[in-house]
């Protein structure tokens, strides 16, 4: 429909020999200097709601340098590379935190499943961002999400034990982590006891013992996705 309604503003642009890209009602103008900048976008803003009769959101509307705009969810970065917005990411991690949210109460398995549909089908959308060392931390935090899950779903002590033993950790590295009822060692579980119990769980996510037992090759075998490897170059 706004491929239909716009196709007049994009004949219009074309006329004005302006450079424009314009997806459904999202659109970005490019010329040459700031004063340029606000003429254009008040003619524009006269044409689109004077002859097209539709209204301009002037709330997000602006002239400013192309790096301060933003244009389907990215902005132009440093050398002019591609990258997602910070809103962007922020709302793919509030999303992962829906998903794995350890009050949900789902199999592992079927949070995984959903987690790798999710991830995978935002990397098919987001993955042309130049934000590589952003990738990484990003993969990272994502996999700490599922080692809380786990965590959280093993629920009792001997529990842990018998899931970190069966995954090669030895007996005394184990009792580092699993001889608490909280889940912290006994040593500093009064250090933590005023600490809410969400925070002492994702300590636990980041913990050396469990890391070491949920690595990121055996994440991957369950099926979290390799957010690297499902990027586009």
């Amino acid at each position: 429909m706004a491929n239909i309604v716009l196709d007049p503003l994009d004949k219009e642009l074309e006329r004005r020999g302006h450079r424009f890209a314009r997806y459904a009602d999202d659109f970005l103008i490019m010329v040459r200097s700031a004063k340029a900048a606000q003429r254009v976008k008040e003619s524009v803003t006269r044409y689109v709601e004077g002859t097209l009769k539709l209204v301009v959101h002037r709330a997000k509307s602006q002239s400013a340098p192309l790096k301060q705009c933003t244009f389907l969810g990215f902005q132009i970065g440093a050398r002019g590379k591609v990258v997602w917005t910070a809103k962007v990411q922020e709302r793919f991690k509030q999303r992962v935190r829906e998903i794995t949210s350890r009050n949900r109460g789902h199999r592992v398995q079927d949070v995984v499943a959903e987690l790798g549909r999710y991830v995978l089908g935002w990397l098919g959308y987001f993955g042309i961002s130049h934000t590589y060392r952003v990738l990484l931390e990003l993969e990272e935090w994502v996999r700490r999400r599922v080692r809380l899950y786990y965590w959280k779903q093993w629920k009792r002590p001997g529990t842990r034990r018998r899931h970190l033993m069966a995954l090669g950790i030895s007996k005394e590295r184990v009792k580092l982590a699993s001889r608490s009822r909280k889940g912290l060692p006994t040593g500093v579980e009064r250090k933590w006891s005023s600490v809410s119990a969400a925070l002492r769980l994702w300590r636990m996510s980041g913990n050396s013992v469990v890391q070491g037992a949920l690595t990121n090759r055996w994440l991957k075998e369950q099926g979290v996705p390799d957010m690297r490897a499902n990027r586009f170059e």
